[in-house]
Order: C-alpha cells, then structure tokens, then sequence
C-alpha cells in the first residue's frame, strides 16, 4: 500500500533523504525514526507528492503519488502540514464539515464526526472555537480532522507534539483500531510509546 524504491531527496550537494527503501501493507503501522534533520518529513512530504524525487520511486496503492489525481487524494489522509481551520466555527462544526465533504448525507457525517471527537476526548471541547483551546487539545483537533474521513494510507508527522502521556495513549489506541481495518499508516514519531506500537519501523540518518 506504501512503497518507496530508494526514494532519494537532493537540494545542491545536501543530501535531504538518503536512499531509502520499504514496503508497507494495507493494516500496517510502521515508524519512521531518526535524528532532526535525518529526512523524516521530506519522506512522508514525498508520499504527499509536495517534495519531488531526485532518484527512486514512492508510490501509493500501487501507483506513483500523483496529488493531480483524485484517486490519490481519495486513498491518502495526512497531518504532515498545518491543517487550516476556521476561527468562527466551533470544533465540531469543522469536524463534521470535513466529515460531510466526504460521506453522503448529514447523518452519517454528524455520526463519524461524534465517534472520533468522542475517541480522542474532545467531546466536551466541541463547542469550543480553535483559539478557545491549548496546544494539545488543537493537536487532538487537528488529528480529528484528519481521521474523520475515509483513507486507505494515512500519513503523519509527529502526531504526539504537545500531547502528554495520556492523550499519547488514545492516539496510539486509535492508530492501532484504524490499522486492525485495514489502513496502512507511516508516522515520523520521537514517541517510543508511538514506536513501540508499530509493526515495522524506517530509520533515517
């Protein structure tokens, strides 16, 4: 489901993302460890397609990445980048926003919306608007947004920033869930927590 063929990043005569090269299958969770600066998210940014291969391949589904493709914005889910919100919705309108741009009517949106809100403890925040909340509950948030809608490969960048011990255990508990159905994750996690969970890990650097 998640391929890379020494995948290689240069810029100049730095060396962005070493020759790399893995495989991971559908209801896999695989790690991606290093040391800052080692290409952790020059790789999860090549499988978005928002960083261009000097050398190797990544591909998604069996198909090089191609973000001009629908299917492949359909297959793929990330938080690699900040992800916009607006200030005058509350939490759980934005939730369940995303949610009704990808399931086919109000109800099931408004379901899948509570169900993840509820899974990563945001329940009782939902009326809160973005700026009402701390860093770690905006990085729960965040997460939400991104695991409200339907993905085969999800990718994701340091999910525990700003989170502490407990809410690092519900989003392992949650990768874990999604993984058991079916989808392929690659994380870059510093969280041995996060590692320890995985099935197979890439180490840059």
């Amino acid at each position: 489901m998640i391929a890379a063929d020494r995948a290689t990043v240069t810029l100049g005569e730095t060396t962005l993302l070493a020759a790399t090269t893995f495989t991971v299958m559908p209801g896999e969770l695989w790690g991606v460890t290093g040391s800052n600066g080692s290409g952790k998210t020059t790789l999860l940014r090549a499988f978005l397609g928002s960083r261009s291969l000097t050398d190797g391949s990544c591909s998604v589904g069996g198909e090089p990445v191609d973000m001009a493709k629908p299917a492949h914005r359909r297959l793929v889910a990330s938080l690699v980048e900040p992800i916009p919100v607006a200030r005058d919705m509350t939490l759980r309108e934005q939730v369940t926003l995303v949610a009704a741009s990808w399931y086919g009517n109000a109800p099931e949106a408004a379901e899948h919306a509570g169900r993840i809100i509820e899974q990563l403890g945001l329940a009782s925040l939902g009326e809160r608007f973005p700026h009402q909340v701390s860093s770690g509950q905006a990085q729960l948030f965040s997460l939400a947004l991104t695991f409200v809608r339907p993905a085969g490969v999800v990718l994701l960048d340091e999910p525990e920033r700003h989170l502490d011990d407990h809410r690092i255990d519900l989003v392992a508990g949650l990768l874990t869930e999604r993984a058991r159905e079916g989808t392929a994750f690659l994380i870059a996690t510093h969280e041995a927590a996060l590692v320890e969970a995985c099935d197979g890990r890439v180490e840059l650097g």
